[in-house]
């Protein structure tokens, strides 16, 4: 039962590991990156700091703010993705849908920072949404479970190879 179990686990491994090889790499590189977002400015842009306290400008003032700067071509309110407020370091983050990034200073509308945000095209590329519409569910998350399948042979191959290993010490032992 041993050698069949071990062996079924081995061509499965071999098979899964070769059919999943592709998404797996991607995710990997990809969550690599993610994981290093921080460090590296071209991933994700610093958040800058000034005066921490309450936003003082409104709606309309961050808007106008962020028209003013051609680079970013963020001129209406369907431009922008999100409104990112840091009270404590006393920023707006505008994240345009074109994934420019612009800090202000959120008393003074001052342009403290102005950047290509590259996170989110790689956490669309980590998950398969960047791909194509159903990338996400139809090959990734599938990905996932039979790497998950992977781990589970791995370990019957783990677990079977030390019990057989175990068993001939333990016999050689005892005919001396």
């Amino acid at each position: 039962m041993s050698v069949n179990l071990r062996r079924t686990s081995r061509n499965l491994h071999l098979w899964i590991s070769l059919s999943i090889f592709i998404p797996v790499l991607i995710v990997v590189g990809s969550g690599l990156l993610l994981q290093v977002k921080k460090e590296f400015d071209w991933i994700q842009p610093p958040t800058q700091k000034v005066a921490a306290g309450a936003p003082a400008l409104s709606f309309e003032q961050v808007l106008s703010t962020v028209k003013q700067i051609p680079q970013v071509n963020l001129q209406q309110w369907d431009d922008i993705d999100r409104l990112d407020v840091r009270p404590d370091k006393g920023i707006i983050k505008v994240r345009g849908k074109n994934h420019w990034e612009v800090q202000i200073d959120a008393t003074t509308s001052n342009v403290l920072h102005i950047a290509y945000r590259r996170t989110d095209t790689i956490e669309a590329i980590h998950d398969g949404s960047w791909f194509f519409e159903g990338a996400k569910l139809w090959l990734f998350l599938p990905a996932a479970v039979l790497l998950f399948v992977l781990w589970v042979t791995g370990m019957v191959m783990l677990v079977t190879t030390l019990k057989s290993k175990y068993f001939k010490q333990h016999y050689r032992n005892r005919q001396h």
